[in-house]
Formats: C-alpha cells, sequence, structure tokens
C-alpha cells in the first residue's frame, strides 16, 4: 500500500468509528426506550390536544315555554359563532318548580325562568361563567330586539354605528405566547440532548480509557480522528432524534387543524436545525473532554459538574432572556442555538441577522472544537489520576 494511500486511509478512520458509535446506540436499550418515551409524550401532548380541540361539551338548560328555548337557541348560535366548543339544549318544563327539579336532580346543568320584565339562570351548586356570559348576550338581544319592535324601529337600526375595529401599529404581538412557548420548546429539545448525548459521550470516553481500550486505538488511529468520529456519531444521532420529534409535532399540528400555528413556527424550526447542529458539535467535544479528565466511570460525576451547569445557563438564559438581552444572546455561540430561533418567532428579525449569527456560531465551535482537541489528547492518556478543565485547559494551551 502505497504512503498516500495510508495517509487518506488514516485521516478518514473517524468514518469507521463514527458508524460504531452509531451501531452501539441503536442497540442501547436506554437510548431505545428514551427516544421511544420522547415520541410517546409528544403523541400523547398531541393526542390531548386533539381530543380537547375537538370536543364540544354538551350542557342542557331546563326551561318553560317556546321563549325560554329560543333564548337558549340563540345562547347556543352565540357560542358556536365564538368557536366556544359549547352546545347548550334546551330541556322542556311544565313549571318553574319543575325548571328548578330538573337542576336539582342533575337531568339539567341549569335553568332558564322568567324574573318579571327579564329572565333568572338557576343551578345546582356552582356556577359556569360560559353559561352566564352566552346565555346573558341572547337574553341581551332579545330584550333589545322586543324593545325596538315596540318603539317601531329595528335592532339593526339600534346598532348601527355600534361597530368597533381593532388595528395593531407594530402587529406581531398576539403570536407572542405562541413565540415564547415555541422557544421552551426549542430549549427543552437541545438542552435534553445536550445531556443525554453529553454524558453518554463522556462515558464511552472514559470506559475505553479505563479498559485501557483508548491505548491500543491511540496506537493504530490519531487521537483526532477518534475525537471526531464519536462528535460526529453522537451528533448525526442526536440531529435524527430531534428531526424525528420536529416531524412528529409538524404532524400533529397539521392532525389537529392548526396549520395557521404550524405557519408561525416554521421559520424557527427551519433555523432551529443548523443552530442545533453548530450548537451541539461544540458541546459534543467538550463532553468529550469530560470523559477524557476522568479515569474512572465513577468520576464522570464530578467533572461532568461544569458541563452540566453550562448546559443549564444555556437552557435558562435562551428562554427567558427578553428584549436587549435576548438579541444578545442570540448572537453569542451556544446561546445563540435557542436565543436566536426564539427571537425568529416573534417576528422583526431580518434573515441576515440569524446568518450572521450562524456564521458566528459556526466560528465559536471551530475555536472550542480546536480547544477541545488539545484538552482531549493531553487528558486522554492521563491515567495516573483525574484532572479538572483548568488543567487540562493549561496543558492543552501550553
Amino acid at each position: 500500500m502505497s504512503a498516500g494511500t495510508t495517509d487518506t486511509t488514516t485521516h478518514s478512520v473517524w468514518r469507521l468509528v463514527a458508524a460504531r458509535e452509531v451501531a452501539v446506540k441503536l442497540r442501547d436499550r436506554n437510548f431505545l426506550v428514551s427516544t421511544a418515551l420522547m415520541l410517546v409524550l409528544v403523541v400523547a401532548a398531541i393526542g390531548i390536544q386533539f381530543v380537547f380541540a375537538g370536543h364540544t361539551e354538551t350542557k342542557k338548560i331546563a326551561v318553560q315555554g317556546s321563549a325560554g328555548s329560543s333564548i337558549v337557541a340563540s345562547a347556543s348560535a352565540l357560542a358556536k359563532s365564538a368557536d366556544a366548543k359549547l352546545d347548550l339544549q334546551p330541556v322542556a318544563a311544565t313549571s318553574a318548580a319543575d325548571v328548578e327539579k330538573h337542576v336539582t336532580a342533575g337531568k339539567a346543568d341549569a335553568g332558564l325562568l322568567r324574573a318579571g320584565d327579564g329572565w333568572r339562570l338557576v343551578g345546582k351548586s356552582s356556577r359556569t361563567t360560559e353559561l352566564a356570559t352566552y346565555l346573558g348576550q341572547a337574553v341581551q338581544q332579545d330584550a333589545v330586539r322586543r324593545n325596538a319592535a315596540a318603539a317601531g324601529t329595528t335592532l339593526a337600526d339600534l346598532q348601527r354605528g355600534a361597530d368597533l375595529s381593532y388595528d395593531l401599529l407594530q402587529p406581531g404581538g398576539d403570536d407572542e405566547g405562541t413565540a415564547r412557548a415555541g422557544g421552551v420548546v426549542f430549549g427543552m429539545l437541545f438542552y435534553l440532548a445536550a445531556l443525554l448525548f453529553g454524558m453518554a459521550i463522556a462515558n464511552s470516553v472514559v470506559e475505553e480509557k479505563q479498559n485501557r481500550i483508548v491505548e491500543i486505538i491511540a496506537s493504530a488511529i490519531p487521537l483526532r480522528q477518534l475525537l471526531i468520529g464519536k462528535i460526529v456519531g453522537n451528533t448525526v444521532l442526536a440531529l435524527a432524534q430531534v428531526v424525528l420529534l420536529s416531524l412528529v409535532g409538524v404532524g400533529g399540528l397539521l392532525v389537529t387543524d392548526n396549520a395557521d400555528l404550524l405557519d408561525q413556527l416554521a421559520p424557527g424550526i427551519g433555523w432551529f436545525l443548523p443552530f442545533f447542529l453548530v450548537g451541539f458539535l461544540a458541546l459534543a467535544a467538550l463532553w468529550a473532554v469530560v470523559g477524557a479528565l476522568a479515569t474512572r466511570s465513577e468520576d464522570v460525576q464530578s467533572t461532568s459538574a461544569p458541563m452540566t451547569a453550562l448546559v443549564a445557563i444555556v437552557f435558562f438564559g435562551g428562554i427567558l432572556a427578553t428584549g436587549t438581552a435576548q438579541t444578545v444572546l442570540s448572537f453569542v455561540p451556544i446561546f445563540s442555538t435557542i436565543a436566536m430561533p426564539a427571537r425568529i418567532l416573534t417576528g422583526g428579525t431580518a434573515w441576515w441577522e440569524a446568518a450572521a449569527s450562524l456564521v458566528l456560531a459556526l466560528a465559536g465551535a471551530y475555536a472550542i472544537l480546536r480547544l477541545a482537541e488539545r484538552m482531549y489528547r493531553r487528558a486522554l492518556l492521563q491515567t495516573s489520576h483525574k484532572m479538572s478543565f483548568r488543567q487540562a485547559l493549561r496543558a492543552g494551551t501550553e
């Protein structure tokens, strides 16, 4: 074999390492169970939303006479026009006492009785705001219609000039709640992936180090190739998991007839995936260092403390920051993984801002990868005692 062929083979061995990481992970029961559990949670949340979103609650109203039935029908129409998922059905009663009897016996949810010139709504033991709202509106419309007829005019004439339009000078505020919720979802996906896959990388590294397998590997391939393979393999799996969860979530929005919500979230999702990829690559390299710092599996708990804190800070900073703080964090590598997609969801963020942030994230990830490589190579072959990040950093920059 020629020297050129040998060099090419050596520099592509990371692919074998990455393939091995993927194969091992796909056979890992804990990984499969955790992925399935997250899918179940997403599907369950979508199912619950679908059931409640499409469920129309039926309320029976005991009434005496056709006038009461007409009021109930009008109230039901008002609820339907407001998309309140409330259906009101009149239940005929022979007298006022019979109306109250229906309510007391549970045959009706409420009763509607004449009270002088107006009406009286009766319940059993508690008040229902929705019933009072729509029945109250129906009673008012009926009263105005009758009074208009008595005055020789019409309801339309009485309501002329009563329309109120509502315009926004800076549209988009109505979607702020959805944007905040989307930012939290992005943050949770990144947080869980960074912790679950990060700890897996650290444990994989320390197991090879503890069993002295890494010494054999180091004599056969460059440690850089080993590090790249571990990072790439776990990044591919993490990205695949996030894409799978995103596809299930998008499918859920379509099934539950939330296409408008999907239109709002789509730009954020589209930008979140590349930001996730870049941010996870940087953290994956640091998690490999966490494993290299330890000499035994028991040491990972202490060597991983700084990384666990960093991931938590990124998560809470990304989802809680607002205004100027969010704008600043959206251009800070790793933090931008959550902050920039969250900003995009709120609207008003130019495409060049997201592109510039992604370029900065790439530059930051590259710097972290180079530094992490030096720390990893220095700490990996140190088997006499565990090291700290500071020691590895000092040794790695010497």
